[in-house]
């Protein structure tokens, strides 16, 4: 299984991530740890991104996912995942391909990006990133409201994937 928590900048997504894998024991990798120098020179500008910009590191992420899923392995992924074609190449054929929505009030997204320092991305991108988000329905992800405790987050994640503490173990 793999699982990818997805959703705008300053949602939480590296931190759910992590403890997500902590819990289930298995890897994690940040999909922002993908982006090319030039996208992250365009973030850190405050220049949104294009889908063409966006697609080598789409493919970047998804052939990472490949691996982990020819290797047998469990692991969460972080991505922004903001549309529904992006969220399509992430899962390619897969259905063992999970996404957890982290859903934020503007406010407090903005609140987290105001106290976020040593990130590439511009906060005034914010709004960009909302315009082109396309919020997964509830057969393609699972939301999760970030007004919620890191804890009370992952505990609601490993309840709806229906998983247990053991799943990753070996």
């Amino acid at each position: 299984m793999i699982v990818i928590a997805m959703g705008v900048c300053g949602t939480g997504k590296t931190l759910i991530g992590e403890l997500l894998s902590e819990r289930l024991a298995c890897e994690f990798l940040d999909g922002d740890t993908l982006h090319s120098a030039a996208n992250k020179s365009k973030m850190s500008q405050g220049i949104p991104l294009t889908d063409e910009d966006r697609l080598p590191w789409l493919q970047a992420i998804r052939q990472a996912i490949e691996t982990k899923q020819r290797d047998g392995e469990t692991a969460v992924f972080t991505c922004s995942s903001l549309k529904r074609m992006y969220r399509d190449i992430l899962r390619g054929q897969d259905q063992n391909v999970k996404f957890v929505y982290l859903k934020g009030s503007y406010e407090l997204l903005q609140q987290r990006l105001a106290e976020r320092s040593g990130h590439f991305f511009d906060p005034a991108l914010l709004q960009t990133q909302l315009d082109t988000l396309e919020e997964p329905d509830v057969n393609e992800a699972i939301a999760i409201d970030i007004a919620l405790t890191p804890e009370q987050i992952i505990e609601q994640v490993i309840q709806k994937l229906g998983v247990t503490d053991s799943v990753c173990r070996g």
